[in-house]
This record gives structure tokens, C-alpha cells and sequence, in this order.
């Protein structure tokens, strides 16, 4: 891994990819570099204006690409559905899920389906919409599912009992619990992956501090304008760009040897630096945990994943 930039990408022509949140930050860095790269990119985003907008300015920066834009928003299982609808029309092939859209440290409140935002958005979205796509993942050769987590999960395991903040509601523990689900589904997905002899790799990773409108979108809309001044400081004198943040995921996302279940982020201080793997908390790799909130988002969201039971 050492020293390891976007240059170090394989030729990823003739490969589809499917990228969540990529009108901006790590998302739209990590699509524009696979599109660079010759892979068919498709830009999973909630706002058409703002995803017609990325797809105009990726077009720009990369003539060449082969790049379109299907609506999605993780907050609306309905949504979810209806994209992976759309996929399934156009394409027979998905060598490449990047989850990476995701809310950060917002105000409490519940998605279109009732769940609470930081778990409904960042965790039961993804899983839904994997288990959708999951057949055409298993008809790819080499198709790998990358969630992008965050150092922060470490802040806190979650509580099977309350995976909706319904007694207890801080905007960063349900921000660090939602990160804890992405790495748990990361694991039972790997598991069962394995288990049922399939060669689909999931993998996760982090950006580290990366300077995106993650740490600023939800200050902005709640008009907390001390709080928005301090994120944008601390983007400008300390975070990596966009860039930098999207080389974990791009490295999970095609190097040759990337494990399943793996994790990887910045090398230096879970901060930055180029990829590595990363330190996790040991509650992310409880079986039993794992099990017992796959069991939870399949009751949740109505989506079973029937292609790895046995």
C-alpha cells in the first residue's frame, strides 16, 4: 500500500460501478477517478439539480467517461427500490457498489420511513439497497460491495435495543452508532458471502478528516452558524482534500488485494496520509452483534436477501 495515489488504479475498462452520494466530496472524487479509469459510473444521488450539476462538471473533467445519473435517496425505501429497478433496465453487470452517501451530526429526526435519519440513511439505505442489487453482484466475476464507515465509530457500539434513538438521542453517538453499522454489516455481509461460496468481496473504509460538506451541511440547515464557521476552519487548516479522503475507498474498491471484511483509511493517526489498514473497534467484528442486526435491518426494511440463505 505504501505511497499508493490514484494512479496506482487498474484499467477499470469494461466494469460498472454504482456510487451513492457522488455529487461532491469523497463520492464525487472517488467517481470521477473510476470514470478516469475507463468504468461506467453511475452517480447514485438524492438531489437531481445537484447530481446534474456533478454529472455536467465530471463530463468536463473527464471527456472520455462513460458517467450518467439515476436518482437515490437513502431515506426513502421507495427510492431505494425505484433505483434498483432502474439499474436492473439498463445493466446486467455491477462489479462495483460504493456506499458512501451519508448524513453527519444532524439535528434528530426521522426518515420517509420513520427511522431515525444518521441510522435510516447511513446504514438501513445501504442495506436495502446491496440487497437489492445483491443478484446482479453475484452474476459479476469479481464484484466487490465497499461501505465507507468512519473513524468516529469508535464513539460507540450500537444498542440492538434502540437502533432508533428512541430513549436516548445525541447527534454524535447516533452518528458513531450508524459508522459501527456500516463495519457490522461489513462484517455479517462478508460472512455470508463466504458462506454461501460466493467470490463478491465486501470490504469497508474511511476517509479520515477530509475536508467535504459533510462536517458542514447539517450546521448549515440548522442555521448554527458558530458551529458551521468552526467545521469550515478545521476543514481549511487541518483536513485533507476530497481527494486524499477518497483514496481508501478507492484502494478497497480495486486493488488486487483487498481481503473481505477488510478495513481501510488514512495511514497516518485514522487522519491522513495514503491508505492503510485501519483500526477498528473489536465490537465490529462480533458475530453475534453482526447476526443479530442483519436480522433487524432484513425485519426493517422488508429486504431478505434470499440469494445467501440456504
Amino acid at each position: 500500500m505504501a505511497g499508493w495515489n490514484a494512479g496506482d488504479i487498474p484499467d477499470q475498462r469494461g466494469r460498472a460501478a454504482v456510487v451513492t452520494g457522488a455529487n461532491s466530496g469523497i463520492g464525487y472524487a472517488a467517481a470521477r477517478e473510476l470514470a478516469r479509469r475507463g468504468a461506467h459510473v453511475v452517480l447514485a444521488c438524492r438531489s437531481p439539480e445537484r447530481g446534474a450539476a456533478a454529472l455536467e462538471r465530471m463530463s468536463s473533467e473527464v471527456p472520455d467517461g462513460s458517467v450518467e445519473l439515476i436518482r437515490l435517496d437513502l431515506g426513502d425505501l421507495g427510492s431505494v427500490r425505484d433505483f434498483a429497478k432502474a439499474y436492473a433496465r439498463a445493466s446486467d453487470r455491477l462489479d462495483l457498489l460504493v456506499n458512501n452517501a451519508g448524513v453527519m451530526a444532524v439535528a434528530q429526526a426521522r426518515t420517509a420511513d420513520g427511522f431515525e435519519t444518521q441510522f435510516g440513511t447511513n446504514h438501513l439505505g445501504h442495506f436495502a439497497l446491496t440487497g437489492l442489487l445483491l443478484p446482479t453482484l453475484l452474476a459479476t466475476p469479481g464484484a466487490r460491495v465497499v461501505t465507507v464507515s468512519s473513524g468516529m465509530h469508535m464513539r460507540a457500539n450500537i444498542d440492538i435495543d434502540d437502533l432508533n434513538s428512541e430513549r436516548k438521542y445525541g447527534r454524535w453517538l447516533a452518528y458513531g452508532r450508524s459508522k459501527t453499522a456500516n463495519l457490522l454489516f461489513t462484517h455479517e455481509l462478508a460472512r455470508r458471502l463466504a458462506a454461501h461460496g460466493s467470490e463478491v468481496v465486501a470490504a469497508a473504509a474511511h476517509p479520515g478528516y477530509a475536508a467535504t460538506n459533510l462536517q458542514t451541511a447539517g450546521p448549515t440547515a440548522e442555521g448554527r452558524k458558530g458551529v458551521e464557521r468552526f467545521m469550515r476552519i478545521g476543514n481549511r487548516f487541518f483536513a485533507q482534500s476530497a481527494e486524499a479522503g477518497a483514496l481508501p475507498t478507492l484502494y478497497a474498491a480495486t486493488a488486487p488485494d483487498v481481503r473481505p471484511d477488510s478495513f481501510t483509511g488514512p495511514s497516518f493517526a485514522m487522519w491522513r496520509g495514503t491508505p492503510g489498514p485501519s483500526k477498528r473497534a473489536p465490537w465490529t467484528l462480533d458475530d453475534r452483534a453482526g447476526e443479530r442486526l442483519w436480522a433487524a435491518s432484513e425485519e426493517l426494511t422488508g429486504v431478505t436477501y434470499d440469494e445467501l440463505k440456504a
